[in-house]
């Protein structure tokens, strides 16, 4: 791996929260890596919504198929750039981490349910779950990452939450970028959700071929697929679209990427995060198109009316735990009683945002439908 120097080098790392022997066959983020597809909530994230509940359909995306595709982009671009590829697929793979079920339904409504209590994001979740909550480890607590895969981690953070967070919060303090390989990870999930959300909303019928026609990135992409193959099926006319969209964003981020930090030219990871911005990004074109992607999913898929029904049923039952485990903490499970003692709030918070979609609705019924009995 020929690395910029621009890069993070897993040499120069800034190391993590408790010191251990390091491996001889695998540098520090390929074993965080590993420690991440090993945890408990990345194998979580199979049952936990992307924009579809998982019960609605076997061929929808989750947070787990999504978090791959972000790391397949991610490691790909990263390559490109001469960036660490082990560090940014470590982030991309994590980043999802402390995802509530139900999405960002149900992010909402744990948020809302927290107001009182500093809140929830799942962002922060992600680096709690990773630095707290995750429990295989004799030595410590959480996964204990290096603190350039906990950086990556933390997208976003208020100046008053940072405060609190020690080493991994003070480039919000400070006004500091993250390193390369997240700021590629951010436009990674970018690019994925988009894209991908694009082709569960046709798979599910909620927005048609004929809607999309009208979006300019979709459009010229349709274009050039009939020019080639002339009336195709419509199946292979939407992957054939969606993969050259994906292309295209892909190819015009690197290219001004590559733009941009030459005219910089950044000698090391420090003046990557002392940069006056992001160093990564697309052109103006591609962010306007890009642009009007979002606003047209925004529109047509997130606040379509069969998304927003469950979008309240999440609520109802998100909003539901919390009062009936705020009530009565003795209802969850014995080790989560156990946090409960010393923060009966973020315990609950933690519980709930650990759940699966379909965990979330048995635990709904055990507490609340008449037949059960346990």
């Amino acid at each position: 791996m020929t690395l910029a120097a621009f890069a993070a080098h897993p040499e120069h790392t800034r190391g993590r929260k408790v010191a251990e022997q390091e491996s001889p066959l695998r540098n520090v983020f390929q074993r965080d890596r590993d420690r991440i597809i090993h945890s408990t909530a990345f194998r979580r994230l199979e049952y936990k919504t992307q924009v579809f509940v998982n019960h609605e359909g076997d061929l929808f995306r989750t947070r787990l198929t999504h978090s791959i595709e972000v790391a397949q982009l991610t490691r790909g671009i990263a390559r490109t750039l001469g960036l660490h590829e082990d560090l940014a697929e470590a982030i991309a793979l994590a980043h999802d981490l402390g995802h509530t079920p139900f999405g960002h339904a149900g992010q909402d409504a744990l948020n809302h349910c927290m107001r009182d209590y500093g809140g929830f994001e799942h962002n922060l979740q992600s680096l709690r779950v990773v630095d707290v909550l995750e429990n295989r480890y004799a030595s410590f607590d959480g996964l204990n990452l290096t603190f350039e895969v906990r950086e990556g981690i933390l997208k976003h953070c208020s100046r008053k939450n940072a405060q609190l967070l020690g080493d991994v919060g003070q480039r919000f303090l400070r006004g500091e970028s993250p390193s390369l390989e997240a700021q590629v990870t951010n436009f990674a999930d970018e690019i994925a959700y988009n894209n991908h959300d694009v082709d569960d909303g046709l798979r599910s019928g909620l927005i048609t071929i004929q809607q999309l026609s009208n979006i300019q990135l979709f459009a010229e992409n349709m274009a050039e697929v009939k020019k080639l193959y002339g009336e195709i099926e419509e199946k292979r006319l939407v992957h054939e679209t969606i993969r050259r969209m994906i292309n295209v964003l892909v190819v015009d981020l690197c290219q001004q990427s590559q733009q941009t930090i030459a005219a910089l030219h950044p000698a090391s990871i420090d003046d990557v995060r002392k940069a006056p911005g992001y160093l990564v990004g697309f052109s103006q074109a591609l962010v306007d198109k890009n642009l009007e992607l979002k606003q047209f999913l925004r529109k047509h898929l997130y606040q379509h009316y069969r998304v927003n029904r469950m979008s309240a049923k999440a609520s109802r039952i998100i909003e539901e735990l919390f009062a009936a485990f705020m009530d009565n903490p003795a209802l969850m499970p014995d080790e989560h009683q156990g946090a409960a003692k010393l923060d009966q709030a973020r315990a609950v918070a933690d519980y709930i945002a650990g759940m699966t979609d379909r965990y979330a609705i048995r635990e709904h019924k055990r507490l609340f439908a008449v037949e059960e009995t346990w």
